[in-house]
């Protein structure tokens, strides 16, 4: 464990993943398309030796969204922006295996990959919300199982895609006149079930080789797919022991394929509130709880639930009997919500309450948060953590007082080890298929 060292990721997401944050005195009001707002929350990660950043997604909103969701920029247009301003600091976009075709989406990450020098990853998502089917022609929205096989396929064959290019294969030589090797070059011949896929893939690979592959998803078929085919493993937990029971799961799942432990990294989401002295971050916290209301919660809550109207039912009696609604769009944590909500006994008022203004344990002192970060690293709960934002200064605040606690503990870099993300996440580089074929 000695020679472990934290990683660790900034999730940004301009004025908030909630549906109030856009109203704290200190936030830009249109942070979600201000380009200079992601080049300053960029430049503060990158400042403190952040692997990477991070942009989530989605491809479905109503009235009732959030309003970070309602106007925001897509996100490899966006890294490929902060590409331009950032050196060494990894760019991670959300990109759905459900309504998207593989030969784009690896020339998309492809491309991010050669302009940011290797710095490339991407979040692979099934698509959660059922409304996603009505913007892309389809009938109606694959089942959760599906999701997840078409998600296999499609990672297999843009992986494939990638590889089209031998490492060597551009000679680029003007005496000659031969710009590269046909041998060199691989056609895909992909005939799936779902996909089929002739090749070449007309980008060649960067030098960290692919993309790095993230998977967000917690049930029981995305640790799977993690497992099998990711790299790094966006999570959720609010215990140290759930977090090391998934933890102890996916990398488990991982041996079983026949890959080591390290070749899949666990990234939990945390929210960390930091103030010089308890009180601080506890008003830090209140600031932004106190802007929330009940309606407010309500539509947040609702999202899980396939924008399910819970303002119909008594918001004081139990949580109520909504059946399998859920299972077909954010399954890990709508099970979560229903079995605490069941468990606890707990009324409607208070699980919206509790989902739209998490408080989560990472509220304190620099030296509370960084001791919490440290026991959870050690103890087998994370490999590093994906930093969202909750109070407007909360990246600055983690950068300037908890990121120097955590590097004279040893534990988290002073200066990147290497300009790749891959290199700076410390997983090796996918040898090209064909020329290992000929090893």
């Amino acid at each position: 464990m000695s020679n472990r060292t934290l990683k660790l990721g900034a999730n940004l997401s301009g004025v908030g993943n909630s549906m109030f944050h856009w109203r704290h005195p200190d936030m830009p009001t249109d942070a979600s398309v201000s380009l200079s707002f992601y080049q300053e929350q960029a430049r503060i990660a990158e400042q403190g030796k952040f692997d990477l950043l991070f942009i989530a997604d989605g491809l479905y909103i109503n009235e009732k969204s959030n309003p970070h969701f309602l106007n925001r920029f897509e996100p490899l247009t966006i890294l490929s922006a902060l590409a331009a301003v950032t050196e060494k600091i990894g760019l991670v976009a959300t990109l759905s295996t459900t309504y998207s075709d593989p030969f784009t989406v690896a020339r998309q990450f492809g491309s991010l990959d050669q302009l940011s020098g290797g710095r490339a990853g991407w979040n692979v998502v099934t698509s959660p919300l059922e409304g996603s089917a009505k913007n892309f022609s389809k009938a109606e929205h694959p089942a959760h199982a599906e999701r997840y096989q078409i998600a296999e396929e499609f990672l297999e064959v843009v992986k494939g895609l990638w590889d089209s290019w031998e490492d060597d294969a551009f000679v680029r030589d003007k005496a000659s006149g031969i710009f590269f090797t046909p041998a060199k070059l691989h056609a895909l011949h992909h005939r799936g079930t779902y996909f089929s896929v002739q090749g070449p893939l007309n980008i060649a690979r960067s030098k960290q080789g692919h993309p790095v592959i993230f998977q967000a998803g917690s049930s029981d078929s995305g640790k799977d797919l993690a497992a099998k085919s990711a790299d790094a493993v966006y999570t959720a937990h609010e215990t140290l022991v759930e977090a090391q029971r998934f933890y102890q799961e996916v990398k488990a799942r991982a041996v079983a394929y026949g890959r080591l432990p390290d070749d899949v990294l666990i990234f939990p989401g945390i929210q960390p509130i930091v103030g010089r002295t308890f009180e601080e971050a506890e008003r830090k916290y209140k600031e932004i709880a106190e802007l929330v209301t009940i309606e407010s919660a309500l539509d947040y809550l609702g999202r899980y639930f396939e924008h399910h109207d819970f303002s119909r039912y008594e918001l004081d009696a139990p949580f109520p009997d909504i059946g399998d609604l859920g299972t077909n769009s954010f399954r890990s944590t709508t099970e979560k919500i229903k079995q605490e909500a069941r468990e606890q006994n707990l009324t409607l008022r208070e699980v919206a309450i509790r989902a739209s203004t998490p408080r989560g344990s990472f509220i304190g002192t620099p030296e509370y948060v960084a001791d919490l970060i440290q026991q959870w690293f050690e103890a087998g709960a994370a490999d590093g953590f994906n930093i969202r934002n909750v109070v407007p200064t909360g990246l600055k605040d983690f950068v300037e007082l908890v990121v120097p606690i955590l590097q004279e503990r040893g534990i988290y870099r002073t200066a990147y080890e290497h300009d790749t993300l891959r290199g700076n996440l410390g997983l090796s580089v996918p040898v090209n298929r064909y020329t290992a074929s000929l090893a």
